[in-house]
């Protein structure tokens, strides 16, 4: 059983906050992390009981009366609910009286937007971390921020590096031990996850389409979005491209990342850059394996920036630190892989590497940031596939990639 970085934080926030909602993808661990909460006095419902399902749906209302200190999971499935617990909550402003799960973002649906508004806390539960697995706490963002990076004792390097990256993170792969077997688990859950629950959020005209924009959108994990582009390869428009990536945001399948950019540089890209959540579903949806890769290291690149990119946002949720992401390249096409924000405006950079050295034109992009930061540059790191932490000027370092756990 692992210690989710999430529990600390849910503990929290039930403590002064009626509601608490706990999203993620579907399997990433979400149930097990609200059960090992569940109290003396603290019911569990599940949605997906289809029974149970009906119930919230023919009559929301009546199925949250009387309920107190209750766990449901799979909220998504039966929306209407958020507005039946605004009003018990309007009624009763209480602490810890709701610990909810969902694996679609349904703040993001118009009818309960904003429904719940101050009324609830929302914690993004992403599957596993490695620094989850080791059993250990992370301290890289703040190291990151502070300047100061530290090599570990073990670092994983080479062949390692590249089958525990093919892993991802969902406890179901972590735990077996065939990698014929952990595609076949990934290639399932796709396809369950763009029919059952693409449709509890909405109305998907060309449903049996979706697995072939996956894939395409599998390959282009980790640059910038191009939405004309990859709806034309589905015969769709923009504007429903668009709408596609939307909602497999939605189901936390990938994610889009908005650019950094600042108004005194003219010349900055300003498109989003697109990321799929897990290395381990990325790697099924390209077809990818170890035999593969260590044939072909270029295609290892990509995947590896995914990788990184989700763990970063895992330690986000296990950090105090209040940091946004973002990426950023300017139109001589230097480039930063992750820009981090902190709520005080202070910026870090962290740019990918797969290669096993490094040299000062890897840190052009870092360097380009830099000079837009001025004193609001922190630190800029190039993680690489070594096991040396090695300084390249002013704030800026190459670490190894295992730092991250």
């Amino acid at each position: 059983m692992y210690e989710r970085f999430v529990k600390r934080r849910a503990e929290e926030a039930l403590s002064d906050t009626p509601a608490v909602l706990i999203v993620g993808p579907r399997r990433a661990g979400k149930t097990t992390l609200v059960r090992q909460m569940e109290t003396a006095g603290r019911s569990y419902i599940t949605l997906d009981d289809q029974t149970v399902l009906a119930a919230a749906r023919s009559d929301p209302v009546g199925f949250i009366r009387g309920l107190d200190n209750a766990i449901i999971d799979e909220i998504q499935r039966a929306p209407d609910l958020l507005l039946s617990i605004k009003k018990a909550i309007d009624d009763d402003y209480r602490p810890g009286r709701f610990l909810l799960t969902g694996s679609a973002n349904v703040q993001t649906l118009p009818r309960v937007a904003d429904s719940l508004a101050g009324r609830m806390e929302t914690i993004r539960m992403l599957p596993l971390a490695r620094a989850e697995i080791a059993g250990r706490t992370p301290d890289f963002l703040e190291g990151l921020f502070e300047g100061t990076l530290r090599r570990r004792p073990a670092a994983t390097l080479g062949d390692d590096l590249v089958r525990l990256v093919l892993l991802g993170g969902f406890p179901e792969v972590v735990s077996r031990d065939s990698e014929r077997r952990r595609q076949d688990w990934a290639r399932s859950y796709l396809t369950s996850i763009l029919t059952r629950d693409l449709r509890d959020i909405a109305a998907v005209e060309k449903l049996t389409e979706l697995p072939v924009f996956v894939r395409l959108l599998a390959e282009h994990s980790g640059q910038l979005v191009n939405y004309s582009q990859m709806g034309a390869s589905i015969n769709v428009t923009h504007k429903t491209s668009q709408r596609y990536i939307g909602l497999l945001e939605q189901i936390f399948l990938m994610t889009t990342v908005p650019p950094w950019y600042t108004s005194a540089l003219k010349r900055i890209v300003k498109t989003p850059k697109l990321h799929f959540l897990d290395s381990g579903l990325l790697a099924a949806a390209r077809g990818l394996t170890f035999e593969r890769i260590t044939r072909d290291r270029r295609t290892f690149g990509a995947l590896l920036e995914s990788f990184v990119f989700s763990e970063v946002l895992k330690l986000m949720t296990a950090s105090d630190l209040r940091l946004t992401a973002y990426h950023f390249r300017d139109r001589n096409f230097r480039e930063v892989d992750i820009v981090l924000e902190r709520d005080d405006g202070m910026i870090a950079g962290i740019e990918v590497k797969a290669s096993a050295s490094v040299n000062a034109d890897d840190f052009s992009g870092l360097n380009a940031l830099a000079d837009a930061c001025g004193d609001r540059f922190a630190y800029g790191v190039v993680l690489y596939d070594s096991a040396n932490v090695v300084p390249f000027g002013d704030r800026l370092a190459a670490a190894p990639l295992s730092c991250l756990w």
